[in-house]
């Protein structure tokens, strides 16, 4: 007499069957609440839908999930009580469709008699014969996409036997999604797999594309096993996490935490988890991590103030890590700085200072965090930003009251215009209302006042008599120096540089007369040219001995010039150009001068919108 449960592993339909046992579970427990309503056979649920009623241990149970909510799912249905703390969508799905029922918006009995009408699809896999990854991916693929983490999970579990998969998933997974926050769990983790992938291809898999990216690292990876692999991913997890959420006893690494999270530096992350990851196997010391988090905050933060675009961020601290020098570690990441040039340049004091006392700070996304390291750099006692609102000193209103315009004097609308949202009329206050179109002396003699304030942001404020074009640039300049010191410029001598630079060959200067050119093909190409120049600043033009090519860390674009007309070639493969009017050319494996696998042809400037529309997939393509 065969004995015991037979036993699956659902690759498909988890979500749905989970959500059915929940709604068996609400409509299981409404009698309970309502005994005049006999229309719910609650026993035949509980024992037929839920339970194997003679059963004991796992087998007792006809659903049981992983180890995250298995125990919960347990719980719902042997009404075993569930402690108040305790987060899981299991719980609040059940808790809606119990307040639902009990609201009769829908109605259980015919709730109950639908369930009975339900028809499951049952296809069953012999693991020594079927993929069931494949087969998992097909049926994916079909319905509402899984998340990426969840697709990697899967993935990785799948394919292993039960003991092993039980193994990994106790000893690796679940620990890693406990570090990340409930709430936002799935978006994060997605988010982390994306960084975790870039730090270890050096470049950045595409948004929906993390899943296959990851298939084909685990393929080519240095580990040699799937528990390798996870610990990998586990280690890794805790620097992220650690980030993100700000999990650290180490005062300074908290404070620089902060500053990452309130610069939204995401862009840096894969280089952040390769230098967490260092320091932790003794390569660098904890102060040298500091320094090195120190210097990317304020290489963000410089360019930002600079309005420097950030476009290429995500490419540059993709590809850092291959520039640094284990024997030299620190000194070579300063060096990587200091040699960025154009779109990467890290701002000097000079470049920053003059940048930070002009630029409009106030409508900047970063005024806040701005403000308050300036008000709280090396302060024992800092403040709390979100308990002050932002004072405007000289006041916003357009129509200035009359003691104002005699402060600033007969030009004091082009004073106002130039100077309202900068750095140096600009403070902390917890009674902004209260000051409002004061004049200066009245906001300084006021109850809390600036006389009255302890802030170090009012410290050159509270000596003034008056508030003028001239004590705006004065304290915005003192303002500017103490920012140099809050977001560093890396410091190495000529001598410690030099042994990073690299002598440039000496190498033959072209220029567009080097070209055979005629009145027909210089015009189109001063058409041309001009459009793509504009596509951004940090577009660089370079006269080549056969070609003009235009690049960001590589061409995107190159011109040849021909008789009667321009040959263009774009550095993209073919099946990823979009061209709706069929005007380029599949040259793979051709012999061209050029880059890339697709050329077009200019031969009027009517065409210059067309070709741009191509040539700006290009550019874009490498901007990402």
């Amino acid at each position: 007499m065969p004995t015991g449960v037979q036993k699956f592993m659902i690759i498909d339909g988890q979500q749905r069957m989970t959500t059915l046992t929940l709604l068996l579970l609400a409509l299981r427990d409404y009698p309970e609440e309502n005994p005049c309503d006999t229309g719910i056979n609650a026993r035949c649920i509980n024992n037929m839908l839920l339970k194997n009623e003679y059963e004991d241990g796992d087998e007792r149970y006809k659903l049981l999930l992983t180890e995250t909510d298995r125990d919960i799912l347990i719980n719902l249905i042997e009404k075993k009580p569930i402690m108040d703390e305790t987060r899981s969508r299991l719980i609040e799905n059940y808790n809606f469709f119990i307040g639902k029922i009990g609201d009769r918006e829908i109605q259980p009995v015919k709730v109950y008699e639908s369930i009975g009408k339900l028809q499951i699809v049952n296809i069953t896999l012999d693991r020594a014969v079927d993929d069931a990854q494949a087969i998992f991916e097909s049926l994916n693929s079909t319905g509402k996409e899984l998340s990426e983490s969840d697709l990697i999970r899967n993935y990785i579990l799948m394919g292993l036997e039960t003991s092993e998969q039980n193994y990994v998933y106790e000893h690796f997974w679940r620990p890693m999604e406990q570090l990340f926050v409930y709430e936002t769990q799935g978006a994060v983790m997605d988010a982390f797999f994306r960084h975790y992938l870039t730090m270890k291809l050096s470049r950045i898999p595409k948004l929906g594309r993390v899943y296959e990216e990851f298939k084909l690292y685990h393929l080519n990876c240095e580990f040699g096993s799937i528990r390798e692999l996870c610990q990998d991913l586990l280690n890794y997890a805790k620097y992220y996490t650690n980030i993100i959420f700000i999990r650290t006893s180490d005062r300074g690494l908290k404070e620089l935490y902060k500053d990452i999270n309130n610069l939204r530096m995401e862009v840096s992350y894969p280089f952040l988890l390769k230098i967490h990851r260092d320091c932790e196997d003794g390569m660098i010391t904890s102060q040298e991590l500091k320094e090195i988090l120190k210097l990317c905050i304020s290489y963000v933060l410089r360019r930002s103030i600079c309005e420097i675009p950030t476009n290429s961020l995500n490419k540059t601290f993709a590809t850092m890590k291959n520039s640094v020098r284990p024997d030299d570690y620190l000194n070579s990441i300063k060096a990587f700085f200091l040699m960025q040039d154009t779109y990467k340049e890290f701002p000097d004091n000079d470049k920053f200072e003059t940048a930070f006392v002009s630029r409009d700070i106030y409508n900047m996304r970063n005024r806040n965090y701005i403000l308050s390291r300036l008000e709280n750099f090396e302060n024992k006692a800092p403040i709390i930003i979100e308990n002050y609102t932002i004072e405007h000193i000289m006041p916003q209103n357009k129509n200035l009251s009359l003691e104002w315009r005699a402060e600033l004097g007969d030009k004091w609308r082009e004073v106002q215009k130039k100077y309202l949202h900068t750095i140096g009329n600009l403070t902390l206050t917890a009674y902004n209302s209260e000051m409002s179109d004061r004049p200066f002396l009245e906001k300084m003699d006021m109850p809390g006042g600036f006389k009255e304030s302890a802030l170090r942001l009012n410290k050159y404020v509270v000596l003034q008599n008056e508030w003028n074009e001239n004590h705006i640039e004065q304290r915005a300049n003192k303002l500017a120096k103490k920012a140099e010191f809050i977001w560093p410029y890396p410091n190495l001598t000529d001598f410690e540089l030099s042994q990073y630079q690299v002598e440039e060959k000496t190498t033959q200067k072209f220029s567009l007369e080097t070209y055979d050119i005629n009145n027909l093909t210089k015009m189109l190409f001063l058409s041309l040219d001009k459009r793509i120049m504009n596509l951004s600043p940090a577009v660089k033009k370079e006269y080549k001995k056969l070609y003009v090519a235009y690049k960001l860390d590589t061409n995107f674009v190159d011109i040849v010039f021909q008789k009667q007309r321009l040959r263009i070639s774009i550095n993209m493969k073919f099946l990823d150009v979009i061209d709706p009017n069929g005007i380029c050319r599949d040259i793979t494996g051709l012999g061209r001068w050029g880059n890339g696998d697709v050329e077009l042809f200019m031969e009027n400037q009517d065409e210059v919108d067309q070709i741009m529309e191509i040539v700006k997939q290009s550019f874009e393509a490498q901007v990402e």
